[in-house]
């Protein structure tokens, strides 16, 4: 977490000492632990909340003016509450401002200017989900100082919604509900088509999250993204044959679906569906294994989630391949498979904590070796959701 005396001098730094009070936010990353491209489709995902993320300090002025500044990124600007639109110049800005706008059509327009610093630990790029990270952090607190009603569920759906409508990306919900909604020591179990959702424990003992950046740049993401989600609707359609009323894959079970893949002409498609489906049945027996504490079964399950990734749903590449073979090499590493979207981003591997620094220097060594890139490693631990750190700073 960040230190949040020197924050606020660098925030007085920038705008200045006033009578205004000072209040810090902080919203998480975060990571998913299984249940990989199965959002979209009807399915579960299963993420937790990050003990790392984004911290704002925030303070209300007294004219209709917005500050934005962050410790991260060199881009400052003050902006009228009163005219704020997508601007692509405005690059991060966009998040934040995006959120002011989507609370006032939600009937919670902020009524003063703000200056806000913010200070992210997560990088960007990584697949942590730095812009969800932002937005919640930016709902929750201009929520708190208008003294609105707070539903974090709500807010999840208000940051998704800024994300879709006003920066344009068409992300699904799990990234926002997760930054909104995590809870120490616990993963969600979310189905996210309903939003019903339960945190589970996530007892991990003696053994540590550590997250593998490739640090390769996801160039194939939005292209490959859009041919897989058009796969899956193809296979929807043959299926229909068997079950008129399904409209996502997640709607059927596996044992439905082997029964019934061969309606699938298409073997690409049908490997697609596969994966998807099988992805779902992973998150399931997860939760089974997880409420025993078995976690030797539940790494078993992501090295089989992260094998399906890169055989049926065609969307590891090098990089991610080359860090979890590198990652299973290692002595008292349980499980380790790809995390976000593909193509680059992140790893998630179950280390034994005697083992951290072993498998950071061998990980580390054999995936520079291979790929010519170098990863960065974080060791984390799961926190809570979007909260208010200190009344006053």
């Amino acid at each position: 977490m960040a230190d949040l005396q020197a924050l606020k001098d660098t925030f007085i730094e920038i705008y200045g000492e006033t009578a205004a009070e000072i209040s810090a936010f902080h919203a998480p990353g975060r990571v998913n632990l299984i249940g990989e491209h199965t959002d979209y489709n009807g399915g579960y995902v299963f993420p937790a909340a990050l003990t790392f993320g984004t911290t704002l300090i925030i303070r209300p002025r007294q004219d209709r003016v917005i500050g934005f500044a962050s410790t991260n990124l060199a881009l400052r600007k003050q902006i009228s509450i009163d005219d704020l639109s997508y601007q692509e110049e405005d690059d991060w800005i966009n998040y934040p401002k995006g959120i002011f706008v989507h609370l006032a059509k939600a009937g919670f327009p902020v009524t003063q200017g703000y200056d806000l610093l913010f200070h992210g630990e997560i990088p960007n790029g990584a697949g942590l989900s730095s812009s969800a990270s932002i937005e919640v952090v930016t709902a929750y607190s201009l929520l708190t100082l208008e003294k609105y009603p707070i539903d974090t569920v709500k807010i999840a759906l208000l940051a998704q919604e800024t994300e879709n409508q006003f920066v344009g990306v068409n992300c699904g919900i799990m990234d926002q509900f997760a930054v909104a909604n995590g809870k120490k020591d616990n993963a969600i179990l979310l189905m996210c088509d309903t939003l019903e959702y339960r945190h589970v424990p996530f007892q991990s003992g003696s053994y540590k999250l550590v997250i593998g950046n490739t640090n390769k740049r996801r160039g194939l993401v939005d292209s490959a993204y859009n041919e897989r989600r058009s796969q899956c609707e193809q296979a929807v359609t043959y299926l229909q044959k068997q079950f008129p009323d399904i409209t996502l894959l997640g709607q059927l079970n596996l044992e439905q679906f082997n029964e019934y893949k061969h309606l699938i002409p298409d073997e690409t498609v049908r490997r697609r569906a596969e994966h998807v489906v099988e992805e779902i049945d992973r998150v399931l027996k997860s939760i089974e294994v997880l409420e025993k504490n078995d976690l030797e079964s539940f790494g078993k399950l992501m090295i089989g989630s992260h094998d399906s990734l890169r055989d049926l749903y065609e969307v590891t590449g090098l990089e991610l391949d080359t860090m979890v073979a590198a990652a299973l090499k290692v002595p008292g590493v349980l499980g380790a498979r790809m995390t976000g979207a593909g193509f680059g981003g992140c790893t998630v591997s179950l280390v034994h904590e005697d083992s951290v620094q072993t498998f950071i220097d061998q990980v580390g060594a054999e995936y520079t070796g291979i790929t010519g890139l170098t990863p960065s490693f974080y060791v984390c631990d799961i926190g809570n959701g979007v909260e208010q750190l200190e009344e006053a700073l």
